[in-house]
């Protein structure tokens, strides 16, 4: 009898709140399925046999960490509520005679029953669709796919290890919750009111606060590199702020309600405000971790649809021609080592047959400062390790000669006199100061077509077409930092389209590349790279390819959580609101009045965490733009867009959810007497 009797109880308690579990099992199965899949794509053979994807990879498997962080973070948030409604149960146990030791044994058999399905029910789930995930991965990459069906048993083994160890861990918390509550603390732990959380005004002011910081902050924050090194930070303020706001929000809103005679004193308003009211700090609170998910699914979906959908303009941005290439030495490179380096290139596509054109031929010295005034950029070889990027410039030296050749005009400059041009809507003094040199800006051209990875709005270039650049840069030809390397770096470019196959190019490159080691054989610290486009955009589609799946995977993983907080919401609100409705019912209030009365409470909380959750993302377009340009998407109308539709269906989607939670809610607040 012994054998059978706790396993029964555990079986009995799961069914008989079927209501709570069911969504918790969901839950767990759809984390184990999805974090399988991702394991999958990691160990995936078929993939790792795809041409240039250890960065798809190390992406996919970046993803697979988030889930299985998150997986604990929410599975043990979930477990504690389902702990929460069970204690007047087993405090009617301990009550009735058993021992902390026999509700243990219960514990320990459900948390059996509900690992034993969750990580077969999500195995099995996940080996069924891992193939389609694979599968649709590798068309977002633009790879052809392979339709063997295969199971990863290390990603089964992972699996398994992994939601083994968290059950495990939900058990033992389960058992300190009721190990260390007495039996009558136990019963009336269900019926335990909040408290108002103490000087709610100060952490409202404090909430705001940061909010305010962090909206500031991604305003003001100009470069994309200090845009990537304060994300963090910013994330943080706005997760801890908007606690702070909803909770603290939450008591000042009921108050001011129930201060306002003439809206609390009606029967559609006066249950749901007192409701409110009463367990307002856990309000606050489960609107605030609603507002949080909404945000990180609007801020993922957007940014990597973004990215993948704007992953053709990066790779044009990155390789502004089919063939680029640079040469770098010590010392400015001359007229005749140019002439020598481009006759390679042109012999060699003569070899092969290449059409050359839209080249551009140049050489371009260039050294970074900090721009202490707008005609002034500092050069200090014992700050060389910049870490002010906001005010980081590089300026780019280009010999006139070789800009005269490239757009075949026949420009004269007077000694001291240049053509500037510059990124990021940088606009060019009269007179521009560099350390000791002083150069007189005839004209500022508003186009420069040269290598686009230095024109990337990542962070301010200045380019200057001048004469006697040997001259010009003698002072800080040998200037060097802290590591004893040279500041000013030299080179000579080098880039074309041409018609020729793939293949083709990418012999052409590899001999190129033989024939330039030969070329600088010798030279102190030389440097060379050549790159094909098409052979990088393999890569291309697999990083952002990659981000896209992965952006998809987390937003449901997130959608689902907020999708259960706010089902479990529902049902927790419902059972103490339940005693509240029955008293009214019998003082007159219909079922319709009911429904008024739940359709008044949404009104009142329910636009809280979307209205948030786009404010957030207002906010915080800048930054995500700017981290966008990390990776040389430029297309500003793309990220509107993407952002917008992110909005508009998270918007609807969160509507049509909360809409079917609030039928559980009525329903358990609506049940007829018998």
């Amino acid at each position: 009898m012994k054998t059978v009797f706790y396993p029964k109880l555990a079986l009995e308690g799961i069914r008989k709140n079927k209501k709570m579990y069911i969504p918790y099992l969901l839950t767990c199965i759809l984390s184990v399925s999805m974090y399988y899949i991702m394991r999958y794509i990691c160990e995936s053979k078929f993939i790792k046999s795809l041409p240039k994807m250890s960065t798809l990879i190390q992406v996919v498997a970046l993803g697979s960490g988030v889930i299985a962080i998150f997986s604990v973070i929410f599975l043990f948030y979930t477990n504690s509520f389902l702990i929460k409604c069970r204690k007047k149960e087993f405090g009617l146990y301990n009550i009735l005679g058993m021992d902390k030791k026999g509700i243990g044994k219960i514990l320990a058999f459900e948390a059996f029953i509900v690992s034993a399905i969750s990580i077969v029910g999500g195995l099995v789930i996940g080996i069924g669709f891992s193939k389609l995930c694979e599968m649709i991965l590798v068309r977002l990459v633009n790879e052809k796919n392979d339709y063997t069906f295969t199971v990863s048993f290390k990603a089964v083994y992972y699996t398994v290890t992994l939601f083994l160890c968290i059950f495990f861990f939900i058990f033992l918390n389960s058992i300190r919750q009721i190990r260390f509550s007495g039996a009558l603390a136990l019963v009336k732990s269900a019926n335990s009111g909040e408290k108002p959380p103490k000087a709610n005004y100060v952490l409202g002011i404090i909430g705001f606060i940061l909010l305010g910081a962090a909206y500031v902050m991604a305003i003001v924050i100009k470069n994309p590199i200090n845009a990537l090194t304060s994300f963090f930070f910013a994330v943080i303020m706005v997760i801890i702020g908007t606690y702070l706001v909803l909770i603290s929000g939450s008591v000042m809103l009921c108050k001011i309600l129930q201060k306002n005679k003439k809206y609390y004193y009606k029967k559609n308003h006066f249950v749901s405000v007192s409701g409110m009211t009463f367990r307002m700090k856990r309000n606050g609170a489960g609107l605030a971790s609603i507002c949080i998910l909404l945000t990180m699914v609007l801020v993922m979906i957007s940014s990597t649809s973004c990215l993948f959908f704007g992953e053709e303009d990066s790779l044009r941005n990155r390789y502004p021609r089919d063939i680029t290439s640079y040469v770098g030495l010590e010392d400015i490179v001359t007229t005749n080592q140019a002439q020598s380096f481009t006759k390679i290139f042109e012999d060699t596509a003569k070899e092969y047959g290449l059409d050359i054109k839209n080249a551009w031929n140049y050489r371009d010295s260039s050294i970074s400062g900090i721009l202490q005034d707008e005609d002034y950029i500092e050069i200090d070889p014992k700050t060389a390790s910049y870490t002010d990027y906001s005010k980081l410039v590089t300026v780019h030296f280009v010999p006139l000669e070789d800009y005269n050749k490239m757009y075949n005009k026949n420009i004269q400059l007077q000694k001291g006199e240049v053509i500037g041009f510059a990124t990021l809507d940088l606009k060019l003094p009269k007179v521009l100061k560099l350390a000791d040199i002083s150069v007189n800006i005839r004209e500022q051209t508003d186009k420069l077509d040269i290598d686009g990875s230095a024109t990337v709005e990542v962070m301010p270039n200045i380019f200057l077409i001048i004469d006697n650049i040997d001259e010009t840069l003698k002072s800080v030809s040998k200037l060097t930092d802290a590591q004893n390397d040279y500041m000013l770096t030299n080179r000579w470019n080098y880039g074309f389209d041409t018609s020729a196959e793939i293949d083709v190019q990418e012999k052409y490159i590899t001999e190129i590349s033989d024939n330039l080691l030969k070329a600088v054989n010798g030279k102190n610290n030389a440097k060379y790279s050549v790159s094909c486009m098409e052979s990088e955009r393999n890569d291309f589609y697999a990083t952002f390819g990659g981000f896209f799946f992965i952006g998809i995977m987390l937003s449901v993983i997130f959608l689902v959580a907020a999708v259960l907080i706010i089902y479990y919401k529902q049902i927790s609100e419902g059972f103490e609101d339940a005693g509240r409705f029955d008293i009214m019912r019998k003082l007159g209030m219909t079922r319709k009045d009911i429904r008024k009365s739940i359709d008044s409470q949404m009104l009142t909380v329910f636009y809280l965490p979307i209205l948030f959750a786009v404010l957030h993302m207002s906010f915080a377009f800048p930054m995500i733009r700017k981290l966008i340009l990390l990776f040389g998407v430029t297309n500003l109308k793309l990220l509107i867009f993407t952002t917008s539709i992110s909005i508009i269906i998270c918007g609807i989607f969160y509507l049509i959810i909360y809409r079917l939670t609030s039928n559980v809610y009525f329903d358990i607040v609506s049940k007829k007497e018998k």
